[in-house]
């Protein structure tokens, strides 16, 4: 069996900088003919409305109807999508709802106020009105993606939400549908792609837009999320799937491998990374990639991406190791070593925590509790995890006693007269004049 090609690193090298800054690089070269395509999908859908959209659907999602309506999951094909799924399945994704739902009751924001000299200052908290979840489909089904994208939105309290989902045949997205009704999505549609996004964002005679889309998608629909953000709210544009993995001695080294195989075998550019500052630790766990991965049914995949992006990195401490997690600030870190709780006290950056060999990041994925849906490509650094409060809007409030308002007015004078504002300075003045 042909062993696992990837870069090794010890940050001992003289090159070791360079080499790590080049291998998290990702070519993020601005694809025109992509942005020419969508752009003109989203300008005939805003012309058009209806008409655009079935002729992007029929050419795209090949489905081909003359009437809007029936791109709209009906309930009979929602009781189909039952009959076509297990109980053990059904009972699963209930488990995993009230596992996610509880964990998102806790991010809730409430409305808050406090007084002061006879006037009120506070923030409003409200739910987003509309949402619109994109689900990939095509050859695979994501039940998971509806939970994750859902649940947050309607504990917020958001009343209208959407689905859209390349969805050719029932019977392969059965237990997606499913979700979606479990999760009490409003209303799901047979369609995906950039006119779909187009659709949500923009509506046409038949769908009512909505105020912000959530949910990962290809080139096609991130690029169509870019261009209405502004629009509508996003979540996020989401890379490559990564995970840091920091394991030493004591960890079983079949563990370690099979959990950096479950982020690699997402595609070619997902990127695995394991950190050690034990040698022997790195050793055994590449003999255990070795002998699985001829096991794996998405090998070719799997060794593509340690090839283009793998590393496995050879550390001198703890406090270097949690230094490099900083810097690459990924969406997935394990923490297996002894030193966990040394290490999470120094680590700043990462989408997730997954701490110890029973917290692998697959149960993250669908049924621990928190949100599956994390920044990628660094973005950690300054970016969190999809929850209830990106479903929610703060307003602020502000009611000022005429005391406080006279005690304002000379601060806003004479600030506002520095920049230059005198219509602004005047308003402040009025208030110190009026009482």
């Amino acid at each position: 069996m042909k062993k696992i090609e990837t870069l090794y690193l010890n940050t001992t090298e003289k090159e070791f900088n360079r080499k790590f800054k080049k291998r998290l690089r990702i070519n993020a070269s601005v694809n025109t003919k992509v942005e020419r395509d969508v752009q003109k999908i989203i300008t005939s859908i805003q012309k058009q409305g209806n008409k655009a959209l079935l002729k992007y659907i029929e050419s795209f999602d090949k489905i081909k109807i003359n009437n809007i309506n029936k791109i709209k999951i009906s309930k009979d094909e929602i009781s189909k999508s039952y009959s076509l799924v297990s109980k053990t399945e059904i009972s699963n994704l209930k488990k995993a709802i009230l596992r996610i739902k509880k964990f998102s009751k806790m991010q809730l924001s409430s409305s808050w106020t406090y007084k002061e000299h006879g006037s009120l200052l506070g923030e409003k908290v409200t739910a987003i009105e509309s949402v619109g979840l994109y689900v990939p489909g095509g050859k695979a089904s994501y039940p998971s993606t509806v939970l994750m994208n859902a649940i947050p939105a309607k504990v917020a309290g958001v009343k209208r939400v959407i689905m859209c989902s390349p969805i050719d045949e029932i019977d392969k997205h059965a237990l997606a549908i499913v979700a979606a009704d479990l999760c009490e999505v409003d209303e799901i549609y047979k369609m995906g792609g950039a006119h779909a996004i187009a659709a949500l964002a923009y509506g046409t005679e038949s769908i009512v837009s909505v105020e912000k889309i959530v949910g990962p998608g290809n080139i096609y629909v991130s690029t169509a999320k870019k261009i209405v953000f502004g629009d509508v709210g996003i979540d996020n544009i989401a890379g490559p799937s990564e995970v840091v993995i920091i394991a030493d001695q004591t960890n079983n080294p079949d563990v370690v491998a099979m959990d950096l195989f479950s982020q690699a075998e997402h595609d070619e550019l997902a990127q695995a990374i394991l950190i050690s500052k034990s040698m022997r630790a790195i050793e055994r766990i590449r003999l255990s990639m070795n002998k699985f991965i001829g096991d794996m049914s998405r090998e070719n995949i799997i060794r593509k991406s340690f090839l283009k992006r793998g590393m496995l990195i050879k550390t001198r401490n703890d406090s270097e190791t949690a230094d490099l997690v900083n810097r690459i600030a990924p969406e997935h870190l394990e923490i297996m070593s002894k030193a966990s709780s040394k290490i999470l006290r120094e680590v700043r950056n990462a989408g997730a925590i997954f701490l110890g060999e029973n917290s692998p990041e697959v149960f993250g994925d669908y049924c621990a509790g928190p949100n599956h849906v994390l920044p990628t490509s660094g973005s950690a650094r300054f970016s969190s995890p999809l929850g209830v409060y990106d479903f929610q809007k703060r307003s602020s409030v502000i009611k000022l006693s005429k005391k406080l308002a006279h005690q304002l007015s000379g601060i806003a004078f004479s600030i506002a007269t520095s920049e230059g504002l005198d219509a602004h300075a005047r308003a402040a003045k009025y208030r110190e004049d009026s009482n």
